[in-house]
């Protein structure tokens, strides 16, 4: 059965990065975009990785440009754009495709494992799943659902 650990993605400053690398802490997966209606959710993004960080969790942004052409930018935008307008410092990664014949790995199996109001498909930006220090997704969150409202999830996955 795979896990996270088996998936690697490209580093938005361009390197290749092994998911590997984050087996044994909780993570939080967030497909992002710079010009959505979602996108101040990036500052509780941001306030949980710094809230829980030294407990176990990371936050890994998957920038996406699928919906409504919301993340225009190239990788250096979207960095300088994280970074200015909401101080970003978790990890983030190279623009990727999370549905349709392009969906990056990663993204096929978060959705097979954790089907979503559409069938397994990503809804729109800031779709988040959770997964467990194990490396097996615990739970799937809508576009819609704030970071501090996964608080209490993310507590419970640090715990276990």
């Amino acid at each position: 059965m795979p896990t996270l650990s088996d998936f690697s993605a490209r580093a938005i400053t361009g390197e290749e990065r092994d998911l590997s690398a984050y087996a044994g802490q909780v993570v939080l997966v967030v497909n992002t975009a710079s010009q959505c209606g979602l996108t101040p959710q990036y500052q509780g993004l941001e306030q949980l990785y710094a809230g829980y960080r030294e407990q176990g969790l990371v936050v890994l942004g998957f920038p996406c440009d699928q919906f409504g052409h919301q993340e225009p930018g190239d990788e250096t935008a979207i960095s300088e754009f994280c970074e200015l307008n909401f101080g970003v410092t978790f990890p983030m990664f190279a623009k990727i495709e999370v549905n349709g014949e392009g969906a990056h790995p990663l993204y096929q199996w978060l959705r097979e494992e954790k089907g979503g109001i559409l069938g397994d498909a990503i809804k729109w930006n800031f779709t988040k799943f959770l997964v467990g220090r194990d490396g097996t997704v615990l739970k799937r969150y809508a576009p819609t659902t704030t970071p501090d409202k996964i608080a209490d999830d993310i507590e419970a996955a640090l715990a276990a």
